[in-house]
Formats: structure tokens, C-alpha cells, sequence
């Protein structure tokens, strides 16, 4: 092997390599959020308390990020165990059937400052489609065990008759606001 091989050989395993971070969702920070329209008169407001998955993020390189995230369908919360239990129904939810809702992004590129445009693939109640999503980099810091944990918070508007949830349509709006915040914990 050539000298200059080895000395080349020996700078690379020297020299680190830049990548992505991956970030695992720290479930107590994180959550996702959602308001209605009802009766046209005022906004409803709920949200979902099991949300999981991961963020890879680079900032210096947006297309090599990532993010996948699960949530529970079930864990839909309104503060009325009679309204929650309708929601998980097949009227709405239909929780047994779809207990999961996901979003998986790879599409990504810079969209301002701190900002981030994810093309991905929304999935609920059975059906997927893609949408694209603002995402915010809230900031990057040490965590209280200094843990590096990183924050993002997406807003974004669907419409629930394009995923096949159209029941009460009228009394409640077709237009869901949706809010997505995640504090993620570096792995």
C-alpha cells in the first residue's frame, strides 16, 4: 500500500463524519392538537396524548431529513369520556379498525429561517395521501441529564372527507386545524 494511501486512510478515520441527528419523540413534550368547526358558531378543540416515532434533522443539509410519527387513535382527549368514546366510534375514528394514525416524511428543503418544507405521506382512518407540511425548528439544546434534545412544531390544515370521515358533515366543519409540536431526545 502507497504511503500517500495510508496517510489518506488515516485522515479519514480521523476526520468525523457529519450526519444527520436522529431525535426519538419524548412523548411527555410532545403532542398533537386539533379544532373543528361546530354548528358554525364556535371551534371545538381536542387532541391526542400518545404520539411516537423519530426526527432525523440536518440542518446544515434539510434533504437528508426525515421524520415518522405514530398516533394512537385511541388516545383522542376532549375532556368528555362520552364525546371521547364517540369519537373512537365508527362515526369518527373508528379506532378498532385504524388505531393508528402516521405521517412519514423524506421530502425535505429549507423554507426560511428555522423553517422546513416535509413532503410526506399522511395516513388516517385507512386511507393515505400526501400532503406537505411547514415545519419549524424550534431550537436545539441541552436537556436537564444533558441530553442534546432538539423542537419542531408543524401547523397544517386537512380535510377530513378526503380520508373517508364524513360523518355529521354540516354540523361539524370539513376543515381540521391541526397542530403537531415534538421535542425529540438525541440518540
Amino acid at each position: 500500500m502507497s504511503r500517500s494511501l495510508v496517510l489518506t486512510l488515516a485522515l479519514a478515520a480521523l476526520t468525523p463524519t457529519l450526519a444527520a441527528d436522529t431525535f426519538e419523540v419524548d412523548a411527555v413534550h410532545s403532542g398533537v392538537n386539533f379544532t373543528i368547526t361546530h354548528l358554525k358558531v364556535s371551534r371545538f378543540h381536542g387532541r391526542f396524548n400518545e404520539l411516537a416515532g423519530k426526527v432525523v434533522f440536518d440542518p446544515a443539509d434539510p434533504t437528508k431529513s426525515a421524520v415518522e410519527l405514530t398516533v394512537k387513535a385511541a388516545s383522542v382527549d376532549t375532556g368528555n369520556a362520552a364525546r371521547d368514546k364517540h369519537l373512537r366510534s365508527q362515526d369518527f375514528f373508528s379506532t378498532e379498525e385504524f388505531p393508528e394514525i402516521t405521517f412519514k416524511g423524506a421530502g425535505v428543503k429549507a423554507a426560511g429561517e428555522n423553517s422546513f418544507e416535509v413532503k410526506g405521506t399522511l395516513t388516517f382512518h385507512g386511507v393515505s395521501k400526501e400532503i406537505t407540511v411547514v415545519v419549524e425548528h424550534v431550537a436545539t439544546g441541552p436537556g436537564m441529564k444533558g441530553e442534546t434534545r432538539a423542537g419542531f412544531e408543524a401547523r397544517f390544515t386537512i380535510k377530513r372527507s378526503e380520508y373517508g370521515m364524513d360523518y355529521s358533515m354540516g354540523a361539524l366543519g370539513d376543515d381540521v386545524s391541526v397542530v403537531v409540536w415534538v421535542e425529540g431526545v438525541k440518540k
